[in-house]
């Protein structure tokens, strides 16, 4: 269907393709993967025509058609309805029914047999067509990628740039042109309907080529998998997963073949350096060096896997309670996000907030962050909770004309330059690159920065909204191994499903204007997930289990009411008491830390000794307290939920 052939392309001297070549079969569906910067997107563009190679071809059978989804489009701008702009797929058919409404009007004067059997041929085209479906099929593609039937009449420039996008979408998959190339389509998509799109592309009659950074989306649409790296196309006849398990099948071959091959040239060197002066060797020592000449050397294996050792540092623990929500309403006039809905943060939780736009995921972190205005209900933060909340508008935030490095230095952390490297280093920025002015980064290289800066701010709570936004695969993995080694608590929104199953321990959604939890991972939520949709085919979203009948409540006039009164007031207390302890104790250690960070200190060997032994026993005694709070907070909240 299309063969690239020999494909060379070169930006300003630099070559991104030598020799490449790579041939389209119908039906295929590929996913063309690589290093940011290696040269997808103007792949695409080279097969779409926007870009001439530096030489090779690219050759298309006649009948070919190529429908292409890049970001360019987000600035597409249209007076029509999204419907409209969605109908406009079916050209000839629209055309169609141009011609019919014009024979319509003229026979209203014209009952000539060719005015009739012109209708007649026209009415059979369009009903070849499917011209009578063709509403309801833009319809059903536009709910499908998550718009309302309310928006179907709205026009398109009411919408932000990802909600155009969607429309674009929409309208390329109506086309159903042969080749179908959608460059990060799931960039402007929420789950449900990235889920959609995947089944979508499955059962797709024509060909497609995906570029994404959404590892599970590329393995549930894709049947082969096409890197881009060294210049050069590399096929591989598997999804994304089949991908990275053959890649790594064929470097172990390539690296022990490199290791062989440098094995034979040492023991040639040798050879020729012993013999070089010897005369009757000399025919031997030539076709030695000429052999090492003509030999095709193999190249040592550069792996683009990293793995991290993120240390986080905390100035402060938060206590077992980190945010709790009781009563939570927000509203925006009609539009009502929660009502009435209760929910838990506890230390050590890793949670994600899954589900589709508009339900309100972005609000509620904003509600648990405490910067959410207007609200109904009572937020109450826990002990020593030290929150650092990371969303897209930061990026914005960075100081443009500073230095990645300086950039990192004002993150408040007061590490050293050298952990500063470190950490840079984690996020891919090596050597020279950490003087890069923040300015010429891209997209992907800022979301790192920031994301860094957020990590080492020393909070025990994170809020991220998006964080893979932007981010490469290899990003992607790296911020999955730091939150598997973060310690604290973490919030994150996100329509990865690979970033998901890697980092959370808890999963909520917004159902029914209500906080919902499973107390699990993502994979089996996903399980409990079909397991409720086969239970209940007519209902599209999962219901919580039911919660245990709970025991009737004491009246509040009763005396055992009264009695847990009483004993509330007493733990109240003493928590106020063990809080005011604990922040004393706290103090004092930290007193201790900046003496035992003294050099001199240890010079005068009887003062140092005393201050570890008590040092020793001021963490123990601090130990005691927090567990002696935690107990509390426990029996407290008991009490509290007896008295509810």
């Amino acid at each position: 269907m299309l063969s690239i052939s020999n494909l060379s392309y070169f930006i300003g001297g630099r070559p991104l393709y030598e020799n490449a070549n790579l041939h389209i079969k119908p039906k295929d569906k590929i996913g063309l993967v690589g290093q940011n910067g290696t040269g997808k997107s103007t792949l695409l563009k080279i097969i779409n025509g926007d870009y001439q190679p530096s030489s090779g071809e690219v050759q298309k059978a006649k009948d070919c058609t190529i429908g292409f989804l890049n970001q360019d489009l987000l600035s597409y701008q249209s007076d029509d309805s999204i419907l409209n702009v969605a109908l406009a797929a079916f050209k000839e058919t629209l055309a169609l029914q141009d011609e019919i409404d014009e024979v319509l009007k003229k026979m209203e004067t014209d009952y000539s047999e060719e005015i009739i059997n012109r209708l007649a041929f026209l009415q059979d085209r369009f009903e070849a067509n499917e011209g009578y479906t063709i509403k309801a099929k833009a319809e059903e593609v536009l709910e499908g990628i998550g718009f309302k039937s309310a928006d179907l009449e709205k026009p398109l420039r009411t919408f932000s740039g990802g909600w155009r996008m969607r429309v674009m979408l929409a309208k390329l998959l109506l086309e159903k042109p042969s080749l179908l190339m959608l460059d990060e389509p799931t960039n402007h998509l929420d789950l449900p309907s990235i889920e959609w799109v995947e089944n979508y592309m499955k059962n797709y009659e024509g060909a497609v080529i995906v570029v994404s950074h959404d590892q599970t989306f590329l393995d549930n649409c894709i049947s082969s998998t096409v890197e881009v790296a060294s210049n050069t196309l590399t096929l591989y006849s598997g999804n994304y997963s089949f991908y990275k398990e053959e890649k790594k099948e064929r470097m172990e071959i390539q690296q022990n073949a490199y290791e062989n091959q440098q094995q034979m040239i040492k023991q040639t060197e040798k050879f020729i350096e012993r013999f070089r002066a010897k005369a009757t060797k000399s025919n031997q020592v030539q076709s030695r060096i000429k052999a090492l000449d003509r030999m095709d050397r193999v190249h040592e294996v550069v792996s683009d896997e990293v793995s991290v050792n993120f240390k986080f540092k905390f100035s402060k623990q938060s206590g077992r309670d980190v945010v709790i929500l009781d009563n939570i309403s927000k509203a925006y006039g009609d539009n009502v996000i929660l009502k009435n809905t209760t929910a838990r943060i506890e230390r050590g939780d890793k949670i994600a907030l899954i589900g589709a736009n508009g339900k309100g995921k972005s609000t509620l972190l904003r509600i648990i962050d405490g910067s959410e205005k207007n609200l109904q209900g009572e937020r109450t933060e826990g002990y020593n909770v030290i929150k650092s909340f990371f969303a897209q508008h930061q990026l914005e935030a960075l100081t443009l004309d500073n230095e990645i490095l300086q950039e990192m230095a004002q993150a408040g952390s007061a590490k050293s330059e050298m952990e500063l490297r470190g950490v840079l280093g984690c996020f891919l920025f090596t050597n020279e690159e950490v003087f890069k002015k923040i300015k010429v980064l891209s997209g992907g290289e800022k979301s790192r920065v920031a994301l860094a800066k957020t990590l080492i701010s020393e909070s025990n709570f994170l809020l991220l909204d998006e964080p893979t936004n932007h981010l490469d695969f290899q990003s992607v993995n790296i911020l999955i191994q730091a939150l598997q080694q973060y310690e604290g608590t973490f919030v994150t929104v996100s329509h990865d499903r690979h970033f998901i199953r890697g980092v959370a321990n808890k999963i909520w959604y917004i159902e029914n204007h209500e906080i919902k939890e499973y107390p699990g991972t993502y994979a089996e939520y996903e399980a409990w997930r079909e397991k409720q949709i086969e239970a209940t085919p007519t209902q599209s979203a999962p219901k919580p289990a039911k919660k245990e009948q709970q025991k009737p409540k004491p009246q509040a006039n009763n005396p055992e009411a009264q009695q847990a009164k009483k004993d509330l007031r007493k733990l109240e207390e003493e928590l106020a008491r063990v809080e005011k302890e604990v922040e004393n104790l706290e103090d004092k250690k930290l007193g201790l830390e900046r003496k035992m960070a003294d050099p001199e200190l240890y010079s005068r060997e009887e003062e140092a000794q005393e201050i570890q032994e008590n040092y020793q026993e001021l963490q123990a005694k601090l130990k005691a307290s927090n567990e002696h709070w935690e107990v509390l907070v426990d029996k407290i909240s008991n009490l509290q939920e007896v008295l509810s």
